[in-house]
């Protein structure tokens, strides 16, 4: 410590930290992840807002993407001082911009920049208009939430009022609830007439992290809108389904066991990864865990939802067995099937929950024999 400030290193780069800023030093892993994406969706030459900056780490370290331009946003005085100086430090003045002002403040601007990252205390919610005022055709978005508890359905009223739609609390919850941020985003952007592509999304410790972009026109807003539906989910046997579209007709009972299902929804129904650029991420980062993330991400079958094996053992009252065994098994009998980022206790696969349910028998009865 010095003075009032601490000298923190990270990503090749110096910043002071001063007393009262805001830092997380958890978060290195996901700024590494950012980095690699920008670089990977050939960020050189573009202009970056960085809409919440605090102690502008963030901003500074997505120089190394090549950008041409960056703005540093903060509502706080003391933050956007401390991001100034940080900026000087790192040598960045040529290319930066910092202002002290609230994101709706700034977005009476109406600027526009080629990326915008929001990464704000709890949800993006209130921002999300904001952003789209200063967003173009070929925007690149970067959305964090950290109100994970409302969006896994912990909270949901709160999910209702805050994102229209109606979450599960259940082992799919991440990723339920990440389809429900992504598909609430997608209908923002359809007001100022914008589809969506969606390049990325993460689940990893608190937070949901979005990354899309942007394309203008009726068409493509209405296209996006189409990825959107409802899902379905059985509590008595652990199956789940879902219908695409805008007004979609689904099942009110389980075709495996006839119970009643329990909807939700709406939310973002298409696929979740752009597997060039998540590869072209791995080409930019270093052994750790923000890579073991993205392997399993680029390794992922992109469909919606999964099934988790501890829950299914428990339904259908069997002896556990372990995901690589099941996936073995299914593999042997035709089926495709991955890991998933969103629980590692659990495998995505088209096969059905019979199919699963014969492989977890299949897998147990191997290892019963193997002793």
């Amino acid at each position: 410590m010095q003075n009032d400030y601490m000298i923190v290193k990270e990503g090749g780069h110096s910043i002071a930290l001063e007393n009262g800023v805001f830092y997380n030093p958890k978060m290195k892993g996901l700024r590494d992840i950012s980095v690699a994406f920008l670089k990977a969706a050939g960020a050189g030459g573009t202009t970056l807002l960085d809409s919440t900056s605090a102690t502008g780490i963030r901003g500074i370290r997505y120089s190394d993407s090549g950008v041409a331009g960056l703005t540093f946003l903060d509502i706080s005085e003391k933050a956007s001082e401390n991001t100034k100086r940080n900026v000087k430090r790192n040598n960045l003045e040529g290319i930066s911009r910092v202002f002290n002002k609230s994101i709706q403040e700034f977005a009476h601007t109406r600027e526009k920049f080629d990326i915008i990252d929001l990464d704000p205390f709890g949800s993006p919610m209130p921002y999300m208009n904001d952003i789209m005022k200063l967003s173009k055709g070929g925007t690149i978005m970067m959305v964090t939430a950290t109100d994970t508890a409302v969006l896994c359905g912990a909270h949901p009223k709160a999910c209702i009022k805050s994102y229209d739609s109606r979450p599960l609390h259940n082992e799919l919850c991440k990723e339920v609830g990440i389809r429900i941020l992504m598909g609430y985003a997608i209908r923002i952007a359809a007001k100022f007439n914008f589809g969506v592509d969606v390049l990325m999304v993460l689940s990893d410790m608190h937070y949901m992290r979005i990354f899309y972009r942007i394309r203008a026109g009726a068409e493509n807003a209405v296209a996006s809108m189409k990825e959107g539906g409802f899902g379905t989910y059985c509590n008595s046997c652990g199956s789940f389904g879902y219908s695409k579209g805008i007004a979609p007709v689904f099942q009110q009972a389980c075709s495996n066991c006839g119970k009643r299902l329990e909807a939700f929804g709406p939310l973002y129904l298409g696929r979740l990864y752009d597997k060039r650029i998540t590869g072209k991420i791995l080409e930019n980062l270093e052994d750790g865990n923000a890579r073991k993330i993205i392997e399993v991400i680029n390794d992922e079958l992109d469909i919606p939802f999964f099934y988790n094996i501890p829950k299914i053992t428990k339904l259908r009252r069997v002896g556990s067995a372990s995901p690589a065994g099941i996936m073995s098994a299914l593999g042997n009998a035709g089926h495709r099937c991955s890991p998933t980022q969103f629980s590692h206790s659990s495998i995505k696969t088209a096969a059905g929950i019979k199919a699963v349910e014969k492989a977890l028998r299949s897998a147990k009865d191997f290892r019963l024999r193997a002793r």
